[in-house]
């Protein structure tokens, strides 16, 4: 009842044109907040971030830059009815590079029962054959591991042909050692620009901390979002990028071992 004689005052008093605008106005109001809502973002106190809480399944990357990390306390952290599932772990970098802790997290990662994935920074300047002879030197995939990752973050002036190519060659080159499709990790200004109609049958992870939507990648081909580089996870010195699987959980095994 309040209501309509709200609308009756105002049609009397304004006119039905700015009602029309009133309405117009609300439903604009509305959608933006359902679109900034639709990830039901959560602040989790342990976690030290928000996070998108319309996804089950969550993980970190991590790095030498981690230090030593005490795998059990990462394990078995929990908060807010979140628990770590994945991570993803720094094997190589460039034609000769190896990460000083990639075996014992490799391994400790394991007895964690945490699913785990390598991967490999790719430098444009560098050989790709070589690059991809690095990282198949230093990691042995097995059952229920995640494909081999390209992590691909910058360009150091190459040419936009020879960093497609390259980094084509690194992935099929890696594809036919593992008999699985790699997955590319990058942001959303490099794969605008190189990925994005080139590299397109790859599974994709991105980097994307806006918090607003998903909707710039090929939702058949996004599987991994890492939303926050500044979470703390016990067990990790410093701070930690978090990750979530965006597809149905029956579809991880696509890019699995």
């Amino acid at each position: 009842m309040r209501f309509r004689v709200l609308i009756t005052i105002i049609v009397r008093r304004y006119g039905l044109w700015i009602l029309a605008f009133l309405l117009v106005f609300s439903a604009v109001w509305i959608a933006r907040s359902f679109r900034k809502n639709d990830m039901d973002w959560r602040f989790v106190r342990a976690f030290g971030i928000q996070l998108p809480m319309r996804y089950g399944i969550h993980g970190i990357d991590v790095s030498r830059h981690n230090d030593r990390i005490n795998w059990e306390r990462v394990r078995q952290m929990e908060a807010d009815g979140v628990r770590l599932q994945f991570v993803f772990i720094k094997a190589t970098e460039g034609a000769t590079l190896a990460d000083k802790h990639f075996r014992k997290n490799w391994r400790e990662a394991k007895k964690s029962n945490l699913r785990r994935g390598a991967y490999h920074f790719y430098h444009p300047t560098r050989d790709p054959l070589k690059q991809a002879t690095n990282f198949i030197k230093h990691v042995e995939l097995g059952v229920g591991d995640f494909a081999p990752v390209v992590d691909f973050e910058v360009i150091n002036g190459q040419s936009d042909e020879t960093i497609i190519d390259g980094l084509r060659l690194w992935l099929e080159t890696v594809e036919e050692h593992y008999h699985v499709r790699p997955i590319i990790y990058t942001n959303g200004n490099l794969y605008k620009r190189y990925i994005k109609g080139n590299l397109d049958e790859y599974p994709l992870w991105i980097a994307d901390y806006s918090t607003k939507h998903l909707r710039n990648y090929d939702a058949d081909k996004l599987y991994l979002w890492q939303h926050n580089q500044n979470g703390w996870v016990q067990g990790i010195r410093g701070q930690v990028d978090f990750n979530v699987f965006i597809m149905d959980e029956n579809r991880m095994q696509e890019i699995c071992l």
